[in-house]
């Protein structure tokens, strides 16, 4: 009864897709999965790492399992899905941890029963990884700011809302965009950066709303994930601000996207998520196979704009194609 009641708990506590690819035997022999662990299974960035995940499970003949949170703030549901995977036996983990330090116990225990794992999107304090594959964040943020000093013309008052305590991804990305502008933009104030949207976009709304009642003469604002851009932009869109205080994120939807376009945003940092996915999973087979795999694996970031969002390479960025989700 004991262990139907965890089975039962954890299958509410998290999102799971269990069979995604028919996988095929490896070298010797034996049917290969690989086990693929988000922060969360809600936003469209996890969707698309999932779509990469799918691609590169099919392409290498793997099964991927992929099973996270449904919050992305829930680090004992995240810790549960990654001892689940080492009971089921994978033969590697791919984990993007939802905390640097709390996720370290577990993925020192995956290593000690021979599962290689590879961290994506986001940092953990363990040396024990495969390879580390996400979006260089320092720089992302740099872009960030960098976008708003030309948005600005070097003068105003600017804030950040901040994601949470323990995301290393955004953190970074905070980090870069705060020294950048402490660094080399001097003519621009900040006038708030310690508080926090939290893993929703509830959360992030109600926390922008607060900073928008503080700092009403605020001339800018950078919101580092998709859930805190999208808080803020509902926020400033109900104080009839959106549009005139300039507004650069990270991360794409379809809402962030037409908000871009109607120029209520006016930059969006993107990763790759699609390709995250697939290289992550790509440097865990090539493990397994006694391949070389890089420490660290840049997936890239870039600047999007209003003007330069209907290019090409760009607009393949704003709407990934998430057919394979489907199949």
């Amino acid at each position: 009864m004991r262990a139907l009641l965890l089975s039962l708990t954890l299958i509410l506590a998290v999102g799971c897709q269990c069979s995604e690819t028919d996988g095929e035997p490896g070298p010797n022999g034996e049917r290969r999965t690989i086990a693929v662990i988000p922060k969360g299974t809600t936003h469209v960035f996890w969707r698309s790492v999932h779509a990469g995940a799918l691609a590169a499970g099919r392409d290498r003949g793997v099964e991927i399992l992929w099973q996270g949170p449904v919050r992305e703030d829930d680090r004992s549901a995240q810790i549960r899905v990654v001892e689940d995977m080492i009971s089921r036996g994978v033969d590697a983990i791919v984990l993007a941890p939802l905390d640097d330090t709390a996720l370290v116990p577990v993925a020192t225990e995956a290593s000690r029963e021979g599962i290689p794992v590879v961290i994506f999107d986001s940092g953990i304090e363990w040396d024990g990884r495969v390879s580390f594959v996400a979006t260089d964040n320092y720089q992302g943020g740099v872009l960030a700011a960098e976008r708003m000093n030309e948005l600005l013309g070097g003068q105003g008052r600017v804030m950040v809302m901040r994601y949470q305590e323990g995301s290393d991804s955004t953190a970074r990305r905070e980090a870069g965009f705060l020294e950048t502008m402490t660094e080399r933009f001097t003519g621009i104030e900040v006038v708030s950066s310690n508080q926090y949207g939290g893993a929703t976009t509830e959360t992030a709304y109600a926390t922008a709303e607060n900073l928008l009642v503080s700092h009403p003469d605020v001339d800018g604002v950078f919101t580092p994930n998709e859930s805190t851009t999208f808080g803020m932009l509902r926020a400033l869109t109900d104080a009839d601000r959106a549009g005139e205080v300039k507004h650069v994120g990270f991360d794409a939807s379809e809402s962030l996207v037409a908000a871009l376009r109607e120029g209520h945003l006016h930059g969006l940092v993107l990763q790759n998520p699609v390709r995250m996915g697939d290289l992550a999973v790509r440097a865990a087979v090539d493990r397994l196979d006694g391949r070389d795999v890089e420490a660290r694996i840049d997936t890239g970031a870039t600047m999007v704009t209003r003007e330069n969002m209907d290019e090409p390479d760009v607009a393949a960025l704003l709407t990934p194609d998430l057919s394979i989700l489907d199949d």
